[in-house]
């Protein structure tokens, strides 16, 4: 059992120091994924709704695609590392848009479990899904604007 316990702690620390600061958005991820299965499956269940495993296969698929998203995200961030370091624009941001592709399906993993918890039928406080829409916009709008800045820079670099 020690050795099964030291192996999940190396695995999380190498996991930890590869990702940095994508690590705890990418836990959080994994963490909404397995539960917006979970109550999904319930949610149909208590909908009547055939449960099978071709539908299973294809939502098991569209989380594993969400990382893809998130590695798109990373492979942005490291473009724009390069392209900053080749233009000599002393801007450095480690993952930055990799984190916020991953918040912002965090944030739509929340909502649908949210979602699939009040088709269950679990009292929810009137306050929590709009909270989550609210932050779901800021990160949103943190987004776009990056993306602004970034076009700025670039607009400042050409003159």
């Amino acid at each position: 059992m020690e050795k099964i316990k030291i192996a999940i702690i190396g695995f999380f620390a190498v996991m930890t120091s590869w990702l940095g600061t994508l690590a705890i958005p990418v836990y959080i991820l994994v963490a909404c994924n397995v539960i917006d299965y979970v109550t999904g499956i319930t949610a149909a269940c208590v909908r009547k709704e055939q449960v099978s495993s071709y539908k299973g296969i294809l939502g098991i698929a569209k989380k594993v695609f969400m990382y893809l998203l998130v590695l798109v995200g990373v492979f942005v961030d490291f473009m724009l590392q390069y392209m900053f370091k080749n233009l000599n624009i002393p801007i450095s941001l480690p993952f930055v848009v990799g984190c916020i592709v991953a918040c912002w399906l965090v944030l739509n993993e929340m909502l649908s479990i949210l979602e699939n918890l009040n088709e269950i039928g679990v009292p929810m406080p009137p306050f929590l899904m709009p909270l989550v829409e609210r932050i779901r916009g800021t990160v949103e709008k943190k987004g776009e604007d990056i993306k602004d800045n970034i076009g700025k820079k670039e607009d400042s670099s050409d003159e």
